[in-house]
């Protein structure tokens, strides 16, 4: 296995996001839907723009999740105007308690992935990534 940074990191995120969706796979969502949901359980009532950048998305991918969620009847828009130039995002009563289930199998598959290594180890792992994200995304407002 090749171990410089590059191909670790993306081979890291391929192989997370290939088993994470495996996990979540009985849910009816995408991938993206997946991180929208995520990100709104910890951010409710956003902008959309955020979301996007949060989610580290396109923002036509964005939309297009957003879109799907709110057929679906997981998210809504509040604020500001009716239907889609509403501009805050939350999650409806449906949309949180998917939200706890995609939550619940990341916490699951979190602990999984993490059961080799120490607490100093993950701890470290963390902070590595962290400091890894903040200085790709040189100060911008991409990591909420």
């Amino acid at each position: 296995m090749d171990r410089s940074f590059h191909y670790l990191l993306l081979a890291a995120q391929g192989l997370f996001q290939r088993t994470a969706m495996t996990e979540l796979s009985g849910m009816d969502l995408t991938e993206e839907q997946f991180r929208v949901l995520d990100y709104l359980g910890q951010h409710d009532g956003s902008l959309q723009e955020y979301i996007a950048a949060g989610c580290q998305m396109d923002p036509a991918a964005a939309a297009d999740a957003l879109a799907r969620l709110e057929q679906k009847e997981l998210v809504r828009r509040r604020g500001g105007g009716k239907g889609w130039r509403a501009p805050y995002l939350c999650l409806t009563e449906a949309g949180w308690e998917k939200q706890r289930q995609v939550r619940q199998a990341v916490e699951h598959l979190e602990g999984t992935i993490l059961a080799g290594l120490d607490p100093e180890e993950v701890h470290a792992l963390k902070d590595g990534l962290a400091e890894v994200c903040l200085s790709l995304a040189d100060g911008q407002e991409e990591l909420q």
